[in-house]
C-alpha cells in the first residue's frame, strides 16, 4: 500500500546513501495552513523519505466520518500529524458545538480511521488542560481540570485517541508562535509599531513553543521510530513540547520589543485587569523530560528560538 520507488532509483538510492527505507512512509497532515502544519510544509523537503499529503478544512472536513475513512482509504497512511484544531479559545464559550465537533469528533474521525489503516496519530494539544493551582512544572501524569469549552473539548479529543489506541502519541503545548498565521509574536510587533505604550499581563507564566521546533520535533521522532532507534511498541500517550525556560506574557513582550529595537514602553498587568470570556491557566509550565527522554530531542531555549523568528520575520518582510 506504500508508494513503491522504481527498482533503479532504489538501487542508486542505495548506492548514495540518501534513502534508509525501501518504500516511502505516507503521511497525513491536517491543519496544514496553521501555524505548526505551515512549518512542517516548510521542513518536508528536508524528509525525502516521506511522501506527504498535506490538508486543511478545504481538503478534508475531519468532523465527517465518512469523508476521514474514505481519504485514509485511498493511501494507507503510517501516520497523522493532527494539526487541524478550533482554537478561538473565546468564541467557544458561545459556539462549543463547533468546538467539541472539531476537537473531539474530528479527533476521534481521525484516530479511527488511522486505526483502520494500521497507522498511528500524533495529535497536537494544549497546555489548556491542567489549569490547576500546582506550582512545579506539570507532567504528563498531572490531574487535568479543564476550564472553558476549548480546553474541556481539546482533553475529550486527547482521552478519544488514546482509547482508540494506546499508541498514539499526545503532544500538549503552549504559547505557540510563528513566521505564520496570527500569534503574540505578530501582535507585538504590530502594536509595537503603532503606538508609543502597552499594557500586557505579568502574572500567567509559562514557556513560548517556536511552531518550526515542534514541527521538526514532530518529524524526528517519526524518523527515530522508523529507525527504530526508539521501540515502537513502548511509546505512546501523553508528551509536553514546549521550548525551555520560563517567562510571562510582559516578559516575553519585553523580549520582543528589545531584540527588535522597537521603542514602546510595556507595563504589566494583572489578568484581572483584561477579563476575557474564557479562563487562561495562570501558570502553565511543562516538564518536558519525558519527550527528551524516549526521543533524545534537544529543545532550545524560548529566547533562542524567539531571535530565530524574529530573524526569519525581517528576511521576509
Amino acid at each position: 500500500h506504500f508508494k513503491k520507488r522504481s527498482d533503479s532509483t532504489t538501487q542508486q538510492a542505495k548506492r548514495l546513501n540518501i534513502f534508509k527505507y525501501s518504500t516511502m512512509i505516507n503521511i497525513l497532515v491536517t491543519g496544514a495552513n496553521g501555524q505548526v502544519g505551515s512549518e512542517l510544509k516548510a521542513l518536508a523537503a528536508q524528509y525525502p523519505d516521506f511522501s506527504f499529503d498535506f490538508i486543511d478544512k478545504e481538503e478534508l472536513d475531519i468532523t465527517q466520518e465518512a469523508e476521514v475513512m474514505a481519504y485514509f482509504e485511498k493511501k494507507k497512511f503510517a501516520y497523522c500529524l493532527s494539526c487541524a484544531a478550533y482554537t478561538a479559545v473565546d468564541k467557544a464559550e458561545e459556539q462549543k458545538d463547533i468546538a467539541m465537533l472539531v476537537n473531539t469528533v474530528g479527533a476521534k474521525n481521525l484516530a479511527l480511521a488511522a486505526e483502520k489503516a494500521g497507522g498511528r496519530i500524533l495529535h497536537l494539544s494544549t497546555d489548556y488542560v491542567y489549569h490547576n493551582s500546582q506550582n512545579t512544572p506539570f507532567v504528563e501524569t498531572d490531574e487535568t481540570n479543564p476550564q472553558g469549552v476549548y480546553a474541556e473539548s481539546k482533553l475529550a479529543g486527547d482521552r478519544t485517541i488514546l482509547n482508540i489506541n494506546p499508541k498514539n502519541l499526545v503532544i500538549r503545548t503552549s504559547w505557540v508562535y510563528s513566521t505564520f498565521g496570527n500569534n503574540f509574536v505578530k501582535t507585538m510587533l504590530r502594536l509595537g509599531a503603532d503606538r508609543d505604550k502597552l499594557t500586557v499581563i505579568f502574572d500567567q507564566i509559562g514557556t513560548p513553543t517556536y511552531a518550526y521546533d515542534l514541527a521538526k520535533a514532530m518529524l524526528d521522532i517519526l524518523v527515530k521510530i522508523e529507525n527504530k532507534t526508539v521501540e515502537s511498541d513502548s511509546i505512546g500517550g501523553v508528551y509536553h513540547y514546549s521550548n525551555e525556560g520560563v517567562t510571562s506574557w510582559y516578559d516575553f513582550a519585553t523580549a520582543i520589543f528589545r531584540i527588535e529595537n522597537i521603542n514602546c514602553h510595556v507595563s504589566p498587568i494583572e489578568t484581572k485587569d483584561y477579563p476575557t470570556a474564557a479562563k487562561r491557566p495562570h501558570f502553565s509550565l511543562l516538564n518536558k523530560a519525558k519527550i527528551k527522554k524516549e526521543f533524545g530531542l534537544e529543545i532550545p531555549h524560548w529566547e533562542a528560538s524567539l531571535e530565530h523568528c524574529l530573524k526569519a520575520l525581517r528576511v521576509n518582510s
